[in-house]
């Protein structure tokens, strides 16, 4: 038995999905800005702020032309092109967090070296003022 269609169905899932585009596409723009002014109030290191200016990039470009993702999901072999913008947001993210814990390391062993010289320092001034107060 044939499934009866609903009248304008067709119409509300594009409107829909153009919706959904549009979306898409106004939180990579506003990601941008974001990343823009968080910048220029040295809230984020111009470093950094390259990385997110690609995502915020791809989310607006995937707003505009989501037909990319379609196609490079059909020449990967991929049948639900959705999984391929995943995989690669879970990719990016575990990119990003190893980045953030090496940048995390360095930190902690600049924090930790810079301690160690504090501490000589000290010591050399204690024992400049003990000979100096033998004196």
């Amino acid at each position: 038995m044939a499934q009866a269609s609903v009248p304008g169905e067709c119409g509300r899932e594009q409107v829909v999905e153009q919706m959904f585009r549009v979306l898409i596409g106004i939180v990579g723009v506003m990601i941008a800005v974001l990343i823009v002014v968080l910048v220029r109030k040295d809230r984020l290191h111009v470093r950094h702020a390259f990385g997110w200016l690609t995502v915020a990039v791809g989310f607006a470009f995937l707003g505009v032309a989501p037909e990319v993702t379609d196609f490079l999901a059909y020449h990967l072999g991929i049948a639900y092109p959705p999984v391929l913008a995943l995989t690669l947001a879970i990719v990016v993210l575990v990119v990003k967090l190893l980045l953030m814990d090496i940048e995390g390391s360095r930190i902690a062993m600049r924090n930790q070296r810079l301690t160690q010289r504090v501490a000589m320092l000290e010591a050399d001034i204690r024992r400049t003022q003990a000979e100096i107060a033998d004196k």
